[in-house]
This record gives structure tokens, C-alpha cells and sequence, in this order.
């Protein structure tokens, strides 16, 4: 049995493209493997710690070979608990809408959260970064009012190239990707039809995933 970690990071529920694309997804691949666990994380309802304080302080005293103090540790279990919860997964699967061109800053806090040295990634002096969430597929939905996908646009587009740094710098190396947009250029119709497509994509994605 396989645990797939799908990570939302929308708060417009049922009204988010990028979650109903998401949503065609984990239902074609709980159809597809109906043994495995579907672990869904709401990065705008989940109380994430604020990396800040106490959890600060302690990272910077394990990186100095310290120890930390009780109040630290408090804070830094706290990060290791979002830590573990992405790390026990097999598989993984966003929901990712575009906000000013980049990803919403509670994806952004979750990511600021779990990229820990030694825990996601680690470093050497000599060969340099190692991502350490290895031997895993991704995949990203990703939705935007705009179309981004032209050489005009594409120097301003921060949200997949975001996705994938970072998902690269921790180790993923199968990251696929579904695209609904533009969900506002072009008016209703136009973003029906590219939501309707990004759903059937979804669902053959999620077949053989």
C-alpha cells in the first residue's frame, strides 16, 4: 500500500481550478488503487508552525552543534512533524494556483518549513547539495487567469519554475505537470475549455501514476 501526500494550496475549495483539476486526479488514481491511502494537507487550514522564534533559534543551534534549549525544541518538533508527514509519503500531488505570478505564500511557507538541512536536503563542501526525498513522483497542478506559456509571457511566469526548483533541490526527478489556463483571458468559454482539458489530463495522469 502506497501513501499519496496530496498538498492543496488554494483556500477557494470547490471553486479553485486548480483543486477541481487536483480533485479529477485523486479520484481517477483512488479508482486506479483502491489500496492506497490519499493523505489530502490544506496548506490554509493546517496550523503550520511560523518558522520564526524558537524554531529559528533551534535550527541554527543544531547547525552550530548546540543544543537547544527546551523552548527551542518545543518549536523545532513542531517543524519535524510537518517534516515526517511529507517525508512518510510515496507519492505526491499540488494544487497550485498563480498569485502575482508565483505561488501563494502559504505553499511558500510550507516549503520555508519543510527544506531543512539533514532532513530534505543535505550539503558538502566538496560536491555541494543532495536532495534527500528521493525515488518519488510528483505531480503539479497548476492554474492561472493568464496564459504564460508564449517566450513573451514565460520570463514572468514564477510559479512552475518556483514548483519545480524546489521540488528538484530536495530530490523529485518525475515531476509531471497538468496546466489549466488561462481560466480568465479569453473569457467563459476559453476557460471552461482549458479546465475541462486540464481535468481529462488530470484523470490520464493519475492512471499509471
Amino acid at each position: 500500500m502506497s501513501r499519496l501526500l496530496y498538498i492543496q494550496a488554494s483556500p477557494r475549495g470547490e471553486s479553485s481550478v486548480s483543486i477541481t483539476a487536483a480533485d479529477a486526479f485523486a479520484e481517477a488514481y483512488r479508482e486506479a488503487n483502491p489500496q492506497d491511502e490519499i493523505d489530502t494537507l490544506d496548506v490554509f487550514t493546517e496550523d503550520l508552525p511560523a518558522f520564526d522564534g524558537a524554531a529559528l533559534d533551534a535550527k541554527y543551534a543544531i547547525l552550530g552543534g548546540g543544543s537547544p534549549t527546551a523552548d527551542q525544541q518545543a518549536g523545532w518538533s513542531r517543524v519535524e512533524a510537518v517534516i515526517e508527514r511529507f517525508k512518510s509519503a510515496d507519492k505526491y500531488l499540488f494544487a497550485v494556483p498563480m498569485w502575482n505570478f508565483s505561488i501563494p505564500y502559504r505553499l511558500k511557507q510550507y516549503f520555508d518549513v519543510i527544506v531543512q538541512p539533514g532532513y530534505t536536503f543535505s550539503y558538502d563542501p566538496e560536491t555541494g547539495y543532495d536532495g534527500l526525498v528521493t525515488g518519488r513522483p510528483a505531480c503539479v497542478v497548476y492554474a492561472s487567469g493568464g496564459d504564460y506559456s508564449s517566450e513573451q509571457m514565460r520570463p514572468v511566469d514564477m510559479q512552475k519554475p518556483y514548483m519545480e526548483l524546489m521540488l528538484t533541490f530536495i530530490g523529485f526527478k518525475d515531476i509531471s505537470s497538468v496546466i489549466a489556463a488561462p481560466t480568465l483571458m479569453g473569457g467563459p468559454d476559453t476557460a471552461g475549455e482549458c479546465i475541462k482539458q486540464a481535468v481529462e489530463h488530470a484523470r490520464a495522469a493519475a492512471a499509471d501514476f
